[in-house]
């Protein structure tokens, strides 16, 4: 019988692991004190045996973790049991909200052509772009939101993040504030934003076509005003719900249209394969570690060379990304698989990234 080597325990290992592990071999961690490694093979799946673990463990102050290792199941238990994280105070939340609704709207006023500054009552131009760039950004952030409360994974409420400048915004963001067990929280976690934002994107978009008019090219090539590109949806929804364009014509867009074009930009930079982004979240769900890393590593190559060759941002973005970290933190259960339902849906978020990414978004 092997024991913990702790004095103030004598719990066995048999009465932590019986009827879920089968331990062979106990290696202590000699670069962090307490830390074992239990080398063995499951008796039940993953999941089943992690929950289990988990709460056989946390009256003795320790933390699960599930790998594999060159065809053993590795169980890690690190001392310290997860606490729950202390209460945010939501008033900053609903400050930086406010915030940012003031400094869109004021954003889209000047869009729509007013000037709230010589004539305030031009303020309210800019509503139509506000709560359709607040629309699609909430949204997205609140997927991750109620998908985390879902999975009883610790999740603040949207951070949005107001600029008095360019679009008013330069988004919103969600922190998790305690570790995803596996695979499938991390997957359902990571993809429901992107998808959640683009429900709400997507009609918008084809909204605000049908009230877009069409400018003359010669009249968008005297160095003001910015010009964007097209992604495949981009191209299909103009299309179809834009209106009809001459040879020597292109779309103005209206306000709702550039709201929802920027929502489906940022759907689709957040789904960049790459660490701690939406993508990288569902690529590691996917893929595992090895294959994420590897990935990650091609994506900020891409960036770089897009920089070169597409646009300059690309390469703003590719160093971004790597003071983020191109790399995806562990799970707590690494060994539970997602199931087939997850990787179609990991397909379609896939898709959805191919045809939200214009190669050069803007000039």
């Amino acid at each position: 019988m092997m024991y913990w080597d702790n004095d103030y325990t004598n719990l066995s290992l048999w009465d932590v692991l019986g009827g879920l592990f089968v331990a062979s071999q106990v290696v202590h961690d000699r670069r962090r004190p307490g830390v074992m490694h239990i080398y063995g093979h499951l008796l039940v799946p993953a999941e089943r045996a992690y929950e289990q673990l988990r709460q056989r463990l946390q009256s003795y102050d320790y933390t699960p973790m599930l790998r594999e290792d060159k065809g053993w199941h590795v169980l890690t238990l690190v001392p310290g049991a997860l606490l729950a994280p202390s209460p945010r105070k939501v008033w900053v939340n609903a400050l930086l909200l406010f915030l940012t609704a003031i400094t869109t709207t004021f954003s889209g006023a000047l869009i729509a052509g007013g000037n709230p500054l010589h004539h305030p009552v031009e303020i309210w131009k800019g509503l139509p772009f506000s709560a359709s760039l607040l629309a699609v950004l909430g949204i997205h952030e609140l997927g991750h939101y109620f998908m985390g409360k879902v999975h009883k994974v610790a999740v603040t409420l949207p951070y949005f993040i107001p600029v008095p400048f360019g679009l008013g915004t330069f988004g919103a963001f969600i922190q998790m504030r305690s570790p995803v067990v596996n695979r499938k929280q991390l997957f359902d976690v990571g993809v429901a934003g992107p998808i959640a934002g683009s429900v709400v994107a997507i009609p918008l978009f084809a909204i605000g076509l049908h009230y877009s008019s069409l400018v003359r090219l010669n009249e968008m090539t005297g160095g003001e005003g910015l010009r964007l590109g097209s992604s495949l949806l981009v191209k299909a929804m103009t299309y179809l719900f834009g209106p009809s364009m001459p040879k020597g014509y292109d779309v103005f867009l209206h306000p709702v249209a550039l709201a929802a074009w920027f929502g489906l930009f940022v759907t689709a930079l957040n789904l960049l394969p790459i660490g701690q982004l939406d993508g990288g979240h569902v690529a590691y769900a996917l893929f595992g570690s090895d294959i994420s890393v590897k990935l990650a590593y091609a994506v900020f190559t891409a960036l770089i060379l897009g920089g070169i060759f597409f646009w300059e941002g690309w390469t703003m973005w590719g160093f971004l990304v790597l003071i983020l970290g191109l790399r995806h933190p562990p799970l707590l259960d690494e060994i539970t698989p997602l199931d087939r339902k997850r990787q179609w849906v990991g397909a379609l978020a896939i898709l959805l990234f191919i045809v939200t990414l214009p190669l050069r978004p803007m000039w």
